[in-house]
């Protein structure tokens, strides 16, 4: 495992190896809730390429920077989004690589979730194989209140991890959880005190680091494809909310967001 290489290729992000075989990733620096900017999207989109391919790491831990996981997309990307085409094709193309490129990972990941966790950096906590919450997690996807579809991650596991009607309700509705009713309700795999949160996902990091690996990896792999069968269902949501960002919705969510305002949406919607 050469950390200096993951810091060099992917420089948005911090890395560290709290044990042997053990990869820790850090989204941010703590400043804004580590909001996904530009880099930060691209490199959580490639990052798990790299992790897969790396012979000296067994287990990854993903956590956010002091308090936070990660409060969503960046104002100033979403702005790039609406404005630039190409720029809304790029990051159309790494929002669908970061959900099967770790899907695909076939190292075991377990996240720790602190604070909010909203949108690319939700996709990741929720994707992991073993998701730890805090009770003060603030989970939520944040794509209906900014005015278009909830396209990330959530059409492709939201279903499997709660069920349809508790996924409609949430993401239908935008109320974030806590992480004890994301613990509740299936949507994370446990939910500790804040204070153990770091040192237990490093446990559970740790134990699977030492099992089979070809036992581990397999297993990951099949029960994956219950994830990779809903591919188009996560395909069609994720063409929906870009398709999203060229209508006037956004523009009105997004300046809502920002004022932290009710947003006037589009009431003459011929859908």
């Amino acid at each position: 495992m050469d950390l200096a290489a993951y810091t060099s290729n992917f420089a948005s992000l911090r890395f560290a190896s709290p044990s042997e075989r053990v990869l820790e990733i850090i989204l941010g620096s703590g400043e804004r809730r580590n909001a996904a900017d530009a880099d930060m999207h691209r490199d959580l989109a490639l990052v798990w390429r790299q992790v897969d391919a790396d012979p000296g790491v067994a287990s990854v831990v993903v956590r956010g920077e002091g308090n936070s996981f990660s409060s969503g997309g960046d104002f100033t990307l979403i702005q790039e989004m609406i404005d630039d085409d190409h720029a809304l094709q790029r990051v159309w193309k790494e929002a669908r690589d970061l959900v099967y490129n770790l899907i695909n990972c076939s190292k075991p990941v377990v996240s720790a979730i602190q604070g909010p966790a909203v949108g690319a950096g939700l996709a990741v906590a929720l994707l992991a194989d073993v998701s730890i919450a805090a009770p003060d997690a603030k989970i939520l996807d944040g794509h209906t209140r900014l005015g278009v579809a909830a396209g990330d991650h959530s059409a492709i596991i939201w279903p499997l991890l709660c069920g349809m009607a508790k996924a409609k309700y949430y993401l239908l509705t935008n109320e974030p959880l806590s992480g004890e009713e994301a613990e509740r309700i299936g949507l994370v795999s446990r939910c500790v005190a804040a204070e153990r949160l770091i040192d237990e996902a490093r446990r559970i990091a740790m134990k699977l680091a030492a099992g089979s690996p070809s036992a581990l990896r397999f297993t990951k792999y099949a029960l994956n494809n219950w994830l990779r069968m809903a591919g188009p269902t996560f395909d069609t949501s994720l063409a929906l909310e870009f398709m999203g960002f060229r209508f006037e919705d956004i523009r009105a969510g997004l300046e809502a967001v920002r004022n932290k305002s009710a947003a006037e949406f589009d009431r003459d919607c011929p859908l």
